[in-house]
């Protein structure tokens, strides 16, 4: 484990509700800790109902449906994607819940301009108040149709994303027009601003979002920002880690963990964010595991709800991809053996978190009890000190916060080590690993 004393700093919380935080406080002020750590439970059991419900729509034959099978992780053949064709497939809102957390669906929405959605009508036909945000997709240009239905989402006070698809095949098309050394080979063809002497992906990639970012703000959109993806290796490729990311920035505090969980980790950036969030319930968890439903371990007295914490390491395992499902998977995607991934894993993966690797974890934590006790003043927040005076009583609060935090620590170290061993040799390191 790591060391407890490591970057120590005040703990951020979750979004919390004031009426529900007054409630933690005054059972801590009162040393009520089983109505505080019934209130915490309360919290977690709510935060578990939360769900995401993400809209995508577009013209017709766009390449929505491989968008939401992208979006989720999922190729296009396997079991559970959306279906796909050269024509429109989608005739009816259809959700599709995120293959690792239900809480996340992605909506493959009819699309726009079709004779049964027009775009005055549109928003009312797909349920509009559904959602929490639309990603509107082109492979071409942007067309008024798809303008049209921007300014009113935006005009509803939602938030709408403009993604440009099929990128790919932009670049392998432009890339046809040059010889194996990248120079224009096309005779009576002379170079131009667009279209250089030399290839240059990233300028091809420049001209696409410029066109269309043209063509949106003659048609009165202000600002306009284009996310450039394709299907394949979505959250690797061109502008996808970065709408992903913006995604994540634009999402309210109480669902940002939400869509988190099931996100591949493509980069740091992705990683920090898990730990980020997940570090916010540390807190509440530990308090929730001293309740009354508590059970004694065995070990120094330290009463404790076992199955919360199981439930919380192995939510760590998932969220981290450090679960035999998700490593096979990305073994496969970078194809190294899974082995390779393993070895540089130190913690228990999913599967192997049980009841008996818990207590022999807290029995473990329970050897520097005493200094997590002085430790925890450190980091509780303001309106958390109020524990203070029940902790000499209550040595599993203590013991417990800092083996979840620890283990949430470990977890996060393990799957950056994993990313790096993911990508080592490959040429995606050098724009993902930062």
């Amino acid at each position: 484990m790591a060391s407890a004393e490591a970057h120590l700093e005040v703990e951020a919380l979750p979004h919390i509700s004031e009426g529900d935080m007054n409630e933690i406080r005054a059972a801590l002020e009162k040393g009520d800790l089983t109505a505080a750590a019934t209130k915490a439970h309360e919290i977690l059991a709510n935060e578990e109902k939360i769900q995401l419900h993400i809209a995508v729509t577009g013209e017709s034959g766009s390449g929505k449906s491989s968008f939401v099978n992208a979006v989720r992780g999922l190729q296009d053949h396997e079991e559970g994607a959306a279906e796909t064709g050269v024509t429109e497939t989608t005739m009816e809102c259809s959700p599709y819940p995120h293959p690792q957390d239900s809480h996340v669906t992605v909506w493959d929405l009819p699309g726009i301009g079709t004779p049964n959605f027009r775009p005055d009508t549109y928003l009312k036909e797909v349920q509009f108040d559904r959602y929490d945000f639309f990603i509107i997709i082109s492979s071409s240009r942007f067309t008024c149709n798809a303008a049209t239905l921007a300014k009113e989402i935006q005009a509803q006070g939602k938030r709408f994303y403009f993604v440009r698809s099929k990128v790919d095949q932009d670049v392998s098309n432009e890339r046809r027009l040059y010889d194996e050394e990248g120079v224009l080979k096309a005779k009576g063809k002379q170079a131009t601003e667009t279209r250089p002497q030399q290839f240059d992906e990233m300028a091809v990639l420049a001209s696409i979002r410029q066109d269309c970012e043209r063509k949106l703000a003659d048609l009165g959109i202000r600002s306009p920002q284009v996310f450039l993806v394709c299907r394949d290796d979505f959250s690797m490729m061109y502008n996808g880690p970065r709408l992903l990311k913006t995604f994540l920035d634009d999402l309210p505090s109480e669902k940002k963990l939400s869509f988190l969980r099931p996100l591949a980790i493509t980069s740091k950036e992705v990683l920090r964010k898990k730990k980020e969030e997940l570090m916010k319930y540390v807190l509440l968890k530990s308090l929730a595991s001293c309740g009354a439903s508590a059970v004694h371990t065995g070990a120094a007295s330290a009463d404790v709800d076992i199955a919360i914490l199981v439930t919380s390491l192995k939510e760590y395992c998932r969220t981290f991809g450090l679960s035999e499902e998700s490593l096979q998977k990305l073994a496969k995607q970078v194809n190294k053996p899974v082995k390779e991934l393993k070895a540089v894993i130190k913690t228990p993966l999913d599967h192997e978190i049980t009841k008996d690797v818990v207590i022999k974890l807290l029995t473990k934590s329970l050897g520097g009890a005493v200094q997590y006790t002085s430790l925890l003043m450190k980091v509780l927040p303001e309106e958390w000190q109020a524990i203070g005076c029940l902790v000499s009583a209550a040595i599993a609060f203590p013991t417990t916060f800092f083996l979840l935090r620890n283990f949430l620590s470990d977890a996060a170290d393990d799957a950056e080590r994993v990313l790096q061993k993911a990508l080592e040799g490959t040429t995606q390191k050098s724009h993902l690993w930062s």
